[in-house]
């Protein structure tokens, strides 16, 4: 081992020449009374589910002397009878959060030679991704009609040129998207997918938010050998700290995604609490509803305040045409409110909280946002290029 600075390894180490001067990823993690910033459930988890969660862990605690499940076969029949859609275990995988899910898929079908792309401002994690495997790391662009409502907007025609111009190996389209919100029509999925001889992965992180009528990329899959969804236990579940995510794919793509796990990848207590979670999804998933109405109530009351907030699919939503976002994270902080400064400038990003948070958030937000409102909106659309969202629990 060796000292650190600032996250930093010491140059006197043999590091890999990407790696050099990098930071690990961290997320703010301030003792605040509302914490806003990450995007997870903040209801806690009800107390019979708890209950039942402990109850299976116990129940296999007598056999942690053994490895576990290997293929993790009944969390993987019970994760493909909530998705539905027809699936079965043999078209689920799984990982410790769909971040290590996402390394897979790079593991198996990136690497050195070749490339990964999505269109930003989307989810920060991809190019790091990239960048632990040997992946190189393309930008696409989003670009939004003249007077659109959403200044986040991806065309099929144009996220199909730019695929095909940059011949990617891997496409990562976040649906709903981070940090924006938005989610994709799937004809957008499927031109992409026409566009490429690699995989596309549609990153369903937030897909029990959406509003109504919002189709999945799981009604893709039948025929689509390249393509995969993944979703997570981190959000709607309120599950973030057992760290569960998985895709659905073609059995062929699974099989894959086994080449370069690690062995006994799930552990037996990882895969029994999500069991115990999953046989009470519906009372879990109780609080979507209200979530939903709070970020609803966020567009709404963000508007009367004179921001631009983006309209959302998502558990948070993103809020534009602030003249200094960094004076604005500090004085909600300062107040006792955490967000999120997602690198984008103007803008900030909040989580859909509960009830009492979300009035926390906008009483702090009235005091704070109306003498920095004044950000063009167009002239953000110029500074797109190369901009990520820093959001990476999932």
């Amino acid at each position: 081992m060796t000292a650190e600075t600032d996250g930093r390894p010491r140059e006197r180490l043999p590091v890999r020449p990407e790696l050099r001067g990098g930071v690990p990823y961290g997320a703010p993690q301030l003792d605040v009374p509302v914490r806003l910033n990450t995007n997870e459930n903040t209801h806690q988890v009800p107390a019979g589910v708890a209950r039942a969660v402990v109850d299976a862990v116990a129940a296999v605690a007598g056999e942690l002397n053994r490895y576990p499940d290997r293929e993790f076969t009944a969390l993987r029949a019970d994760l493909a009878g909530y998705l539905g859609h027809g699936l079965d275990a043999g078209q689920i995988w799984a990982g410790n959060g769909s971040n290590e899910v996402m390394q897979h898929v790079l593991q198996a079908f990136g690497g050195p030679g070749r490339s990964a792309m999505s269109f930003a401002p989307t989810y920060a994690m991809y190019p790091l991704y990239c960048r632990g495997t040997g992946t190189a790391w393309t930008d696409g662009l989003r670009a939004a009609p003249a007077g659109a409502r959403d200044p986040f907007t991806l065309t099929p025609a144009a996220a199909a040129a730019q695929v095909r111009a940059a011949r990617p190996d891997v496409v990562f389209l976040a649906s709903p998207n981070n940090p924006t919100g938005t989610a994709l029509g799937l004809e957008i999925v499927e031109a992409v997918y026409e566009a490429t001889d690699g995989v596309v992965v549609v990153d369903e992180a937030y897909a029990e938010f959406a509003r109504a009528g919002t189709p999945s990329a799981l009604t893709l899959l039948p025929g689509r050998e390249r393509l995969a969804v993944s979703r997570t236990m981190s959000k709607a579940f309120a599950f973030a700290g057992v760290r569960l995510g998985y895709l659905a794919a073609d059995p062929e793509f699974c099989h894959a995604l086994r080449l370069v796990r690690l062995p006994y990848h799930l552990s037996t207590l990882t895969q029994a609490a999500a069991r115990g979670a999953l046989a009470h999804a519906s009372d879990l998933l109780a609080t979507v509803a209200s979530i939903k109405d709070q970020r609803d109530r966020l567009v709404t009351a963000l508007a009367a305040l004179g921001a631009a907030p983006v309209p959302s699919d998502a558990n948070f939503v993103l809020f534009g045409g602030l003249r200094d976002e960094k004076a604005a994270w500090r004085a909600l902080l300062d107040r006792g409110v955490l967000v999120r400064d997602v690198g984008l400038p103007g803008h900030l990003r909040v989580t859909a909280g509960t009830p009492q948070e979300t009035s926390a958030f906008l009483a702090a937000a009235a005091e704070v946002l109306p003498p920095l409102l004044d950000r063009p909106r167009s002239s953000v659309i110029k500074e797109l290029g190369g901009i990520k969202d820093s959001e990476g629990d999932r």
